[in-house]
């Protein structure tokens, strides 16, 4: 009997082991795992559709500094934050996405808001942050966004190397995927790229069929990983294609396309949600911060690559 509904989301993916986060990172992660999971279940427990679901909980991960997305993103090499987000509804795949946000406290809310008040999929920069004014979304001053260990990761990057890129260690982008009670699936990703970034750098979380995709005739999928070879591989549509026109389950199909990914010599994991009531994380990193819920009462967080 598949659940009446599902959700399951992802804090990001790399090396990230328990000789690499102390007990109180460990601790103050699954809290918040655990407060997103709270947050989109409840929606989805009183009937609420999949898009609202999704969006609750990666609002409450955006707003945790235990992850890359919102408060406590990354910083550029010169020291700026510029987020990125996505939303997809798998019912007619509209989508919205934003590239480049200085100033919307909750960015999932901004690509929302592209997807439902303008005629475009994609907006970027300057222009990302004045449509959130004109829509009236909330802003901060982009300080707000700052936490000291991500400057500390900053300078430690710059120190060793002027012109580094952190395209290693962890990936810290976060998503949602859902199924609702009708039957419909959604897809939403935040993120606030790599430490080091530079030339206005984007990653694969504001692309449509990269790092997030939805299609009721498939599945959803929210991706964190080398985001390069995620566009060049497609893999959240690869994964919604494997599934549509093979039939393979969620999981087979998420674990096929991850591995091609590291053919090209790419790393990270992926979160999918199928009509069915199917769920599936994959990932072939040490960890990814995850969660997944259930109408059928299955609630937990997980964080190393060994707790299944």
């Amino acid at each position: 009997m598949p659940a009446s509904w599902s959700l399951v989301i992802h804090g990001g993916a790399g090396r990230i082991t328990r000789d690499v986060l102390t007990p109180e990172q460990d601790a103050g992660a699954r809290a918040a795992l655990d407060a997103a999971l709270t947050a989109g279940s409840a929606i989805l427990a009183l009937g609420g559709h999949a898009l609202d679901a999704i969006e609750a909980a990666v609002r409450v991960l955006e707003d945790d500094p235990h992850f890359n997305a919102g408060r406590g993103a990354c910083f550029t090499h010169e020291g700026t934050i510029e987020l990125d987000a996505a939303i997809m509804d798998g019912r007619d795949r509209r989508a919205g996405s934003v590239a480049g946000a200085t100033r919307t406290r909750n960015p999932v809310s901004l690509a929302r808001r592209v997807m439902e008040a303008s005629p475009h999929v994609l907006l970027a920069g300057p222009g990302a942050d004045r449509f959130a004014v004109e829509q009236g979304l909330p802003q901060v001053d982009p300080d707000w966004f700052h936490t000291d260990e991500r400057r500390r990761q900053l300078d430690e990057l710059l120190s060793r190397d002027g012109d580094a890129f952190d395209s290693d260690m962890k990936y810290g982008t976060v998503g949602a995927v859902a199924r609702d009670m009708q039957g419909h699936v959604a897809a939403a990703t935040s993120t606030g790229g790599v430490t080091a970034k530079r030339w206005g750098r984007i990653g694969d979380s504001p692309l449509i069929g990269a790092g997030t995709f939805a299609d009721d005739r498939a599945c959803a999928v929210s991706c964190t990983g080398s985001g390069e070879v995620f566009i060049r591989v497609g893999v959240g549509h690869e994964i919604a294609a494997r599934r549509r026109f093979t039939g393979e389950d969620v999981q087979a199909a998420a674990d096929a396309v991850l591995a091609e990914v590291r053919t090209l010599g790419g790393t990270g994991g992926t979160i999918v949600a199928a009509p069915d009531g199917s769920i599936a994380w994959s990932m072939t990193t040490a960890g990814m911060y995850r969660g997944r819920a259930t109408g059928t009462g299955e609630h937990r967080v997980a964080i190393y690559a060994d707790e299944g």
